[in-house]
């Protein structure tokens, strides 16, 4: 049985470390182990590949890969994979949302405390040797407190549910917005609205986060109108990916001060090129797509994959199965 891991990236810590394939054949020696370091000749082993771990297959790799029967997505993002041929085929998809959660949530956490506090507005005083103790109470909205504030969940799934266990602790009410709301609601959320009410969601929200998968229906979730529905001092966080705003309709909003402000770690296109108004909007906090970073991914990776490996031999059911016909 072949196991093929296609995991390539520009950023050095999202690619295999030399120790996992190496571990993986020492814990499963009944496996054939294949690590490609880029997309060279991936075809010739998607052949006889019956597990392939990768960000991606493409519609003619797909084809060529006649023994598939499971794939894993080191990504909590699956939408790469969303052609119609992957979709109604019987090969089975998970992804890595739990591995992500935990490490999401504090980032998120984290954005909500720089927007309430003016963090991002004090790095631009302690640059220019500035005092701006008078300037940064002039700012729209104040430095305020998060305790008393809502957070509003658009997605409940595993970073949703990490920010909700997070939020209460530090005085702050959680509210929510999913597909299926008359799931249990998740620990920390106080009402869980229907995607059909979102607009009611954003009306209460001081702050509202975005992790929903993209799929046809969250493909521009936050446009204009959308934002508009937003209170005037509320601020928008995205950690989720880029295509679920319309980053120009945003940046019309945080131009004209229609919203309080915004923190964005995802964009339409990365990097983020260095020509984007975004750059510019001094109540926008942008982080380079840093919220799932952390010296513990790899570890955490190895876990998940291992256990689902058992399970996956022992005909179990797997952990992190992904839905394709709903894309998540």
């Amino acid at each position: 049985m072949k196991l093929l891991m296609v995991v390539h990236h520009r950023l050095g810590l999202w690619n295999t470390p030399a120790w996992f394939p190496e571990k993986l054949m020492r814990d499963f020696p009944q496996l054939e182990v294949v690590s490609l370091r880029s997309y060279d000749h991936a075809e010739e082993h998607l052949r006889d590949a019956e597990i392939v771990v990768s960000w991606s297959i493409r519609p003619e790799q797909f084809k060529v890969a006649t023994k598939l029967r499971w794939v894993h997505s080191p990504a909590a993002a699956v939408h790469l994979f969303m052609f119609p041929e992957f979709i109604e085929s019987d090969v089975l998809l998970t992804n890595a949302r739990e591995v992500h959660g935990p490490v999401v949530a504090e980032q998120v956490i984290a954005m909500i405390l720089a927007l309430a506090k003016l963090l991002p507005q004090a790095v631009r005083f302690q640059q220019k040797h500035q005092w701006g103790q008078d300037a940064a109470w002039q700012v729209q909205p104040h430095i305020r407190e998060i305790s008393g504030a809502t957070v509003g969940l658009i997605g409940l799934g595993t970073i949703g549910r990490e920010v909700a266990k997070r939020a209460p602790a530090l005085g702050m009410h959680v509210i929510g917005a999913r597909n299926n709301p008359g799931k249990e609601t998740p620990d920390g959320v106080r009402q869980v609205f229907p995607m059909s009410q979102l607009d009611e969601l954003l009306a209460h929200s001081d702050y509202v986060v975005l992790s929903v998968p993209v799929t046809p229906q969250t493909r521009g979730l936050m446009n204009g109108p959308r934002l508009a529905r937003m209170k005037p001092d509320a601020c928008l966080l995205n950690v989720g990916r880029g295509p679920l705003i319309d980053e120009v309709a945003l940046a019309d909003a945080l131009r004209n001060h229609t919203i309080g402000g915004a923190a964005l770690d995802v964009f339409n296109q990365e990097p983020l090129p260095s020509d984007s108004p975004l750059w510019d909007l001094e109540n926008l906090l942008i982080t380079p797509h840093t919220a799932g970073m952390t010296e513990k991914l790899w570890e955490r990776h190895y876990a998940l994959l291992t256990d689902n490996l058992r399970r996956y031999l022992s005909h179990q059911p797997l952990l992190g199965m992904v839905n394709k016909q709903e894309g998540y």
